[in-house]
């Protein structure tokens, strides 16, 4: 509630004001509503977000074309727009596959421009406080993000999964040169605080090792189990994003059926009230863990 009164009494000043009073207003609503993310992310009815978050989305939009430079508002447009097209339209487009295709591919191709859009309001952000940073990124990816420190961490991980993530659900191979400058990002995230977010970064690696277009020479299991073991320790036991992402990229390599149904059954039975902020994450994590479940026999043809 303190929030929206925030935001009220600024869209009062927006529309009293002069000019330069008009910019503090604006960036305090900006501030306010940046700062919202939590409302939405313990809140218990995914449906209620779907129905809000555009909305919200386009507000932090329309606020940015009015103060272009607010780290805050780049980091809430980077965050909000990728767990929207994860949440509300990659996974509906999984979903759907097996009855519509065609619906099923247009709803991918909308999670990509999605992805694309946060990962552009990341590198903006990231160039407030290190201009010129984009430009130096595709020079030399692995020089530009030693200018980084762990104050940009949640500018680093959002610009960087939601890059993974548009070539991921788009397969735009054209995006492959790009290869070496969301890894620089994602690799400099995880040396200057990996710890972040309950361990994000580290269920972020799970998927990446076992999923890697370029340098995935090795054994990625060995590769991706270190990770899988952190993010656990990391999130205390309840997050259900760890376990999913194991049970389908791992377990379903390894054809590991029981490993597979234990760790989303395990998924499954989490208390979303212990962790209240990150309640819609482990409910999207849920309903992720029931779809896999309902296709552990397409997984596991064999057994």
């Amino acid at each position: 509630m303190k929030t929206t009164g925030r935001v009220f009494t600024a869209v009062l000043l927006i529309g009293l004001a002069g000019c330069s009073v008009k910019k503090f207003a604006i960036r305090k609503m900006g501030d306010s509503l940046a700062g919202s993310g939590s409302t939405f992310s313990s809140d218990d009815d995914p449906e209620l977000i779907r129905s809000a978050a555009p909305f919200s989305l386009k507000l932090i939009e329309t606020l940015l074309a009015e103060d272009p430079k607010n780290k805050n508002l780049l980091l809430a447009a980077a965050k909000g727009f990728t767990q929207y097209a994860y949440a509300f339209v990659q996974e509906d487009a999984d979903e759907m596959d097996e009855r519509d295709k065609v619906a099923a591919q247009a709803l991918r191709t909308r999670a990509a421009k999605l992805y694309l859009r946060a990962k552009a309001y990341g590198l903006r952000g990231l160039e407030v406080k290190h201009p010129g940073f984009a430009e130096k990124l595709r020079a030399n990816p692995k020089e530009a993000v030693q200018a980084l420190s762990k104050v940009d961490v949640p500018l680093i991980y959002w610009t960087g999964v939601s890059w993974v993530a548009a070539l991921a659900v788009s397969r735009d191979m054209f995006m492959l040169p790009q290869t070496p400058q969301f890894e620089a990002l994602m690799e400099r995230a995880l040396e200057l605080d990996e710890s972040y977010d309950k361990g994000a970064i580290h269920s972020f690696y799970i998927l990446y090792e076992m999923n890697r277009l370029t340098g995935g020479q090795g054994d990625r299991v060995a590769k991706a189990k270190p990770h899988f073991n952190r993010a656990l320790e990391l999130g205390g036991g309840h997050q259900g994003g760890p376990l999913v992402a194991y049970a389908g990229a791992v377990s379903v390599v390894q054809g590991n059926k029981t490993e597979f149904v234990a760790l989303l059954d395990q998924a499954l039975k989490l208390d979303v009230s212990v962790e209240p902020d990150y309640r819609l994450v482990n409910l999207v994590a849920k309903r992720r863990a029931r779809w896999l479940i309902q296709h552990t026999d397409k997984l596991f043809p064999n057994q």
